[in-house]
């Protein structure tokens, strides 16, 4: 972010923080944020084991993804708030209350009693945590890529604002590679007892850092400069409503594959390998950590390739890859081996890099800064609800009614088919300073002001 770029309505160059702060402040907090949310998916077998009744495996584990998903029901009431919150008072003030609030909850999980110890009161406040989660993380995705495309040069909008999804799936790593490592020293038995609160006692600290990083970072020089020209909306929500729906529901369209990839790899996959393929705790952790390490290196590449070749053609290419290679990729995974599986989670990494590396610009340059954050938080977290929320519960139940290993393949194929045609029909290139969504007025990444269609 070393270019000088002049101000948004302004005729002066906008002073930036420099991009290497912008980069911590945001990633860490990012990371702290996906750490926080996507630790319980990753241990949902032995949360399974602690908050609900023995004796029938499977329900424990539909009824703990059943509450994985309820912290993705209230996420959309947590964009309607955080996100024009943002467009009101500012994009870091808004990072640094959701880092608090998704921490504290995380943590609160890490003391909770078991089921062992207070029956079904147990499951009740997990539930409680998770709604605070939830509502917390709605105001999260919008505000980070908000923030890092608005620092970024225009010429590295793809690469800078891929970070954010970097630095969430180098949480992932971390929370599997956390599990696997306390698995491996501690032993199932101990993990299952007491080794599960670690992770979730982890959160408050981070949360703390990542919490007086976002509250040294300067707001971002396009909201500055609406601030200056006294220019920030006062009705973000009623002008996101009135300016930029039909791009709200390109964007939605856009996220219903990034939703159900993400939180299937990285929640779904572990449990898979354990109840469904028979692998070891050990095992699944090493398929999960490496597969979410190939992505997290991959998504800044995938972010700069999409500056240089444009956004469509990775976007085009990650959802088409889903369609023709999840099923192989399943199978891959079915045949028993630790090095297939892995192979298999890769290549599901892989696609999910592409998309991922040109999806979180593509998002930004719908919208003017006016209304940024909260038209990408509303759609956003809608997508994310239904599809990604309920994607490894819908998976489980999908084997169980079926008998068929191989299900949630056709689960993914069917979300990937729903991006893919909103790509296809809806999304013009978005590289550049003008993006267009097709059928609705072009909106400027930088004015606001209609574009030429």
């Amino acid at each position: 972010m070393s270019e000088p770029e002049t101000a948004p309505g302004t005729g002066a160059p906008a002073k930036a923080t420099p991009g290497s702060k912008v980069l911590i402040a945001a990633g860490i907090g990012h990371f702290v944020e996906w750490f926080d949310m996507g630790i319980y998916g990753t241990l949902s077998t032995v949360i399974a084991a602690n908050f609900f009744a023995s004796g029938d495996p499977t329900a424990a584990l539909l009824s703990t993804f059943a509450v994985f998903a309820a912290g993705f029901v209230i996420r959309p009431l947590g964009g309607l708030f955080f996100g024009p919150l943002a467009d009101r008072i500012g994009r870091q003030k808004v990072l640094a209350i959701v880092v608090l609030t998704t921490s504290l909850s995380t943590f609160a999980i890490g003391v909770l009693p078991t089921y062992a110890a207070a029956g079904a009161f147990a499951p009740l406040l997990l539930v409680l945590a998770r709604l605070v989660q939830g509502f917390g993380a709605g105001g999260e995705t919008s505000s980070v890529v908000t923030l890092l495309f608005e620092y970024a040069p225009r010429k590295r909008r793809g690469f800078y604002s891929s970070f954010g999804d970097t630095f969430g799936f180098a949480a992932f790593v971390v929370g599997s590679g956390l599990a696997l490592l306390l698995t491996a020293t501690l032993g199932d038995a101990s993990m299952t007892d007491w080794g599960w609160r670690l992770p979730f006692l982890l959160a408050l600290p981070l949360g703390l850092s990542g919490l007086y990083l976002r509250l040294k970072l300067q707001d971002t020089p396009e909201f500055r400069a609406l601030e200056n020209a006294g220019e920030v909306t006062e009705s973000p929500m009623r002008e996101t409503l009135r300016t930029g729906a039909r791009a709200m529901l390109a964007l939605a369209g856009l996220i219903v594959i990034k939703g159900v990839a993400h939180w299937t790899l990285q929640t779904f996959m572990p449990s898979y390998l354990q109840t469904t393929l028979h692998f070891t705790k050990i095992q699944s952790f090493i398929a999960a950590t490496v597969c979410l390490t190939v992505v997290a290196v991959a998504v800044p590449a995938a972010g700069a390739l999409s500056d240089r070749i444009g956004r469509k053609p990775l976007l085009l290419a990650g959802t088409a890859g889903f369609v023709l290679l999840t099923w192989p990729a399943l199978l891959l995974m079915s045949l028993g081996s630790t090095v297939l599986a892995v192979l298999g989670m890769v290549v599901l990494g892989l696609l999910m890099a592409a998309y991922d590396g040109a999806v979180s610009a593509t998002m930004a340059e719908l919208f003017p800064p006016r209304i940024r954050s909260g038209a990408i938080a509303i759609p956003y977290n809608i997508a994310v609800s239904l599809f990604g929320g309920t994607a490894p519960y819908i998976a489980t139940w999908l084997i169980s009614l079926t008998g068929y290993r191989l299900a949630p393949a056709y689960y993914i194929m069917f979300a990937a088919v729903i991006t893919l045609v909103t790509v296809a029909r809806f999304i013009r290139e978005s590289a550049g300073p003008r993006v267009a969504v097709t059928g609705d007025r072009s909106l400027s990444s930088t004015s606001g002001a209609p574009a030429s269609r």
